[in-house]
């Protein structure tokens, strides 16, 4: 019998195919990336202006013991005027840039080298089983280790000299960034190597393709924990092995600070030392966490 009904290239699809078309259209669109920017208001309200409150709040409580005499001896707690004093009198002699520089240039000049060292290190206990069961626990044992531990050693086995500086900060280093990588790997989907395996990607090819990429939230969080570990290592080598010929760096100011009795100049070399460690976090740290995440689709702002 003959079908009756014809065909009409202007009817309408069925609903059904709307709503499948629907669906395809709203899985493109989780897909597009969103290209809006964000106004300079909103960054300056979400990002800027919070630590600048944060600051004035500080400021205003440091002022408010000083005034209201809850402390009211200068040799303890320096008042924010006298510790403004204190880097003006540094600008102006010209030793305030020196001061930062010295103690920057050390601790990122030592943070790299413990990244070439502790990245192959990472990988090679990562993947190689006898080599993680003989130094897997040590690693981890030396990242417990007060960095400030290595200093007389470092002083006697190199002498007063920067590269008893880079000993400490590799030693504080190095097991951090080792550990991160470690468990970045340990995180990586099996199913992530053994599509490589499938591709081709084995050896070296496969670890720098596959295995490193796929542990990056990881590994940074470990290369975090590392500069963390490289600055306080060279806080506590400038701090202890203080010397003319090391230059004057932020833990030796902080040092003079204390032989001098100025507890302005001590104040001035921890709100540099905290100014660094905050400076180089947001600088570096956060963009590259920021970009892996949103890499991954784990943050769709900021």
């Amino acid at each position: 019998m003959a079908s009756t009904e014809t065909s009409d290239p202007t009817a309408k699809a069925p609903v059904r195919d709307n709503g499948i078309a629907g669906v395809e259209a709203g899985l493109d669109a989780l897909e597009t990336p969103a290209t809006a920017g964000t106004s300079f208001r909103q960054t300056f309200v979400n990002k800027i202006l919070p630590p600048i409150v944060a600051i004035a709040v500080v400021l205003v409580v440091w002022q408010a013991l000083i005034t209201f005499r809850i402390v009211d001896d200068p040799a303890k707690l320096p008042s924010p005027s006298d510790v403004g004093a204190e880097f003006q009198d540094a600008w102006l002699e010209g030793k305030l840039l020196g001061y930062i520089w010295t103690s920057v240039s050390r601790g990122l000049l030592g943070f790299l080298l413990a990244l070439a060292i502790g990245t192959p290190l990472g990988l090679l206990v990562a993947r190689v089983r006898f080599v993680r069961a003989a130094i897997g626990p040590v690693l981890s044992g030396l990242q417990s280790l007060p960095s400030v531990a290595w200093v007389p050693p470092a002083v006697i086995w190199l002498g007063l000299n920067n590269s008893m500086m880079y000993a400490v900060i590799l030693l504080g280093a190095v097991p951090s960034i080792a550990n991160g990588l470690v468990s970045g790997i340990d995180q990586v989907p099996p199913l992530f190597l053994r599509a490589g395996r499938t591709m081709g990607a084995t050896g070296l090819r496969g670890a720098w393709h596959i295995v490193l990429p796929a542990s990056l939230p990881g590994y940074l969080s470990g290369l975090k924990q590392g500069w963390a570990f490289s600055w306080r290592s060279l806080m506590a080598a400038e701090i202890i092995a203080s010397s003319p010929d090391l230059g004057i760096g932020l833990g030796a100011l902080l040092e003079n600070g204390r032989n001098a009795s100025s507890m302005a100049m001590v104040f001035e070399a921890i709100v540099l030392i905290l100014f660094v460690g905050i400076a180089i976090d947001l600088l570096i740290f956060s963009p590259l966490e920021r970009r892996v995440l949103r890499g991954r689709g784990l943050l769709v702002k900021g």
